[in-house]
This record gives structure tokens, sequence and C-alpha cells, in this order.
């Protein structure tokens, strides 16, 4: 067994990939790499600060990422019908880590959430690993929607229920929110009924305003959504900042490095706001340059999904897309003052190993699909022996 393959960049197998799988591949690699080069000017400050070594979440960030690319290249060289076949184990697991999240002394709270439990030395985000794998089980579940019983459908309906609100209860509204968006755009692309997803939808947006009504810091960040000039050393004071941080990178950035809103003006710069960090180094043009980049991601996932041979591949490789691209949208989103202030990490840019691994597992998944797609298994006609007499009489 040649345990170099389990590494990417010596797999000898990319060669006979479809184009598409080889595309997203070094797109993958190309979005992880300039997420590392921002993770290091953004963090080197504060780590430099708080532990003494400005390189130490830059390290560790890049331990976290070796360690995903391993399991990257497992991902894309299994059958996507073993991955399916497992993943809904997967998903329950991570489900009751969410709800261990929430036992006193078990979850480990960050700005009064409680988003995280320790497994020995390593701090698990069980919110962020469970998405690949909620991608997964809603595609299984809607593809097979038509043949499926009343009791299964509404089991596994409310096993996602108990996601939703175990990530709501943490508090995370806005992961909370992607992951619904998520599961109503697979049930949308394999043609749930409208009455369905219309009722849904409803159900969601009026839980989003029942936690924002019992929630105060939410229905701040609301308030200064609205207006954060009107307290700017407030509430209103990381938006105020990240907005600064933008506007004065200007068309071309001030150049790597060289953020000033870095030096403890902008909170949490290198996780829920490494965006204002990269525009004010690399502007207006950079912005645009990353865009593109989920664009062209964007365009390749539904590309694939399209010629996907079935329903739940096609529905797989929207769920990612929805996932990787619908969560940076968003993380800009919040950057740039557009939506309210959440704490959404921007897939591959944002220090933490979970997003990380999170994000590669989902890119994973796609390219997956994408080779399964191009790889039709031809089988070749044989004559029977009886068959190639009657045809020899027959001339």
């Amino acid at each position: 067994m040649n345990l170099l393959r389990f590494i990417p960049f010596f797999d000898d197998s990319v060669s006979s990939w479809a184009l598409e799988a080889r595309l997203l591949r070094w797109l993958t690699f190309l979005w992880m790499s300039i997420g590392l080069i921002i993770l290091f000017s953004a963090s080197y400050v504060v780590a430099d600060d708080r532990q003494g070594d400005g390189l130490f979440y830059f390290k560790r960030q890049l331990i976290w990422a070796f360690a995903a690319l391993i399991i990257f290249n497992i991902i894309v060289n299994l059958p996507l019908r073993k991955i399916l076949g497992v993943a809904h184990w997967f998903l329950i697991f991570f489900l009751m880590l969410i709800f261990l999240t929430l036992v006193p002394g078990l979850g480990r709270k960050a700005f009064d959430a409680a988003r995280w439990i320790a497994i020995g030395p390593i701090p698990i985000q069980p919110s962020e690993l469970i998405k690949p794998f909620l991608v997964l089980q809603s595609a299984t579940l809607f593809s097979q929607w038509e043949k499926l019983n009343w009791g299964i459908r509404l089991s596994w309906l409310g096993v996602f229920c108990l996601v939703l609100l175990g990530i709501l209860a943490q508090p995370n509204l806005s992961t909370t929110a992607l992951c619904g968006m998520t599961i109503w755009f697979i049930a949308l692309a394999a043609g749930i009924p409208t009455k369905y997803l219309g009722g849904t939808a409803i159900g969601g947006v009026m839980l989003a305003l029942l936690s924002i009504s019992i929630k105060e810091y939410q229905r701040k960040r609301i308030m200064s959504f609205l207006n954060p000039w009107a307290d700017a050393t407030g509430d209103g004071y990381q938006l105020v900042q990240s907005l600064l941080a933008v506007g004065s990178g200007q068309t071309w950035g001030v150049g790597f490095g060289l953020s000033q809103q870095k030096l403890f003006y902008l909170p949490i710069q290198d996780t829920d706001f490494i965006f204002a960090i990269f525009s004010e180094e690399f502007g207006f043009v950079g912005g645009i340059l990353l865009l593109i980049l989920l664009a062209i991601f964007a365009t390749l996932g539904l590309i694939i999904a399209i010629k996907s041979k079935n329903l739940t591949s096609q529905l797989v490789a929207i769920g990612v897309v929805v996932v990787m691209v619908g969560q940076s949208l968003l993380h800009i989103g919040v950057t740039t003052g557009a939506l309210p202030t959440t704490g959404l990490p921007l897939p591959m840019f944002s220090y933490g190993g979970n997003s990380m691994i999170s994000s590669l597992v989902s890119s994973a998944l796609l390219i997956r699909v994408a080779r399964e797609s191009s790889e039709a298994e031809v089988v070749p006609l044989r004559r029977t022996q009886p068959e190639n007499r009657k045809r020899r009489r027959m001339l």
C-alpha cells in the first residue's frame, strides 16, 4: 500500500481525473494557500502579543491544514456511495457533541457562546464539522423522498430540526441560518413540493425573529448594523473598525502586512473579520479577485451537478456550493456592513482547525462527485457462442 497517495501532492492518479475535478483541486489549493498567507498577516501581531510568538496561530493552522489535506485526499479517492453509507453516523455523532457543548462544564465559552468542546487537548467545534455531513444526509433524504414513507421522512426532518435548534441554543444564529438554508436549497433542487418549502421558510424566519427577540445581544447587533456610527465606541465599534479597514484599502490596498486596523483596533481580525484585513491590504481589486474565485468555484460546482448521473450526487454538489460560497458571501456581507454582525468564519481564510477541516472535506466531496460523473463504467458486450454460430449461419 502506497501511503504517499494519502498526501495530495503525491497522488499520481490525478492525471486521470475529469477536467472539472482537476480544476477544482487546484482551485481549492489556491484558495487555501491565499487564506494561509492572509492569516499570517492578520494574526501575527495578535499572536505576538498573546502568545509571545507571532507565528503561533499560523503554525497551528499549517498543522490543521496538513491533517485536513490527508482527510481531503482520502475522500476524493473513496466511492461516494461508501461515504453516503456512513454519513448518518457522523451526523448523529456531531449532533450529540452539539448538545454536549450546552452542558455546563463541558462546553467551552467564547464571547458568551458555548460552541466548543475539548476532546483531550483538541478543541472541537461540532457546528462546523457537521456541515458536510448535513449536506450528505440531506442529499440522501431528498433524493429518495418519493420512495420513503412519512415515518422515515419525519424522523430525519426531526434530526435536522434538532441540529438547527442545538446550534441556535449555543447560541450561533449565523451558522443556524447557513445550515437551514443549505437544507432548504437541497430540498428545492430535489423538487420537494412548494407548499412544504414555503412553510419551512416561514417557520425559519419566525424562529430567527424569536431568537432575536429573546437574545438582547442579537437585538443590539441588529440595531448597530442599521447605524453603527450612532454608537461607534460601543455596540457599533467592531463594524465601524471593519468599515474603516475596508475603506482604507481603496483600489489597490495598502500592501501585504501593512494593515493598520489589525494593530488592536479591529477585534477578532484573524477569524470573523479576516476579510476586512484582506480588503485593507489588497483593496478593491483584491476583493473582486476573491469574488471571481468564488464565482469560478460555484460555476464548476453547478457544472458538476448538471453532469452528475444521479440525483443524490447532484444534490451533494449543490449543497457543497451553498455551504462554501454561501458562507463566504455571508462573511463578506458582515465585514462590509451589508449584513448584521455575526460570528461566521471565511472558509480556508479564518483561523481555526475545525473550519479548515470542514471546508476541505466539503471541497473533497464536490471533487469526488466530479470524478464519478465522468467515470462511467463501460461494460463490453460479448456475444455468446450460440449467438456467434447463429450469426455465421446467417452469413
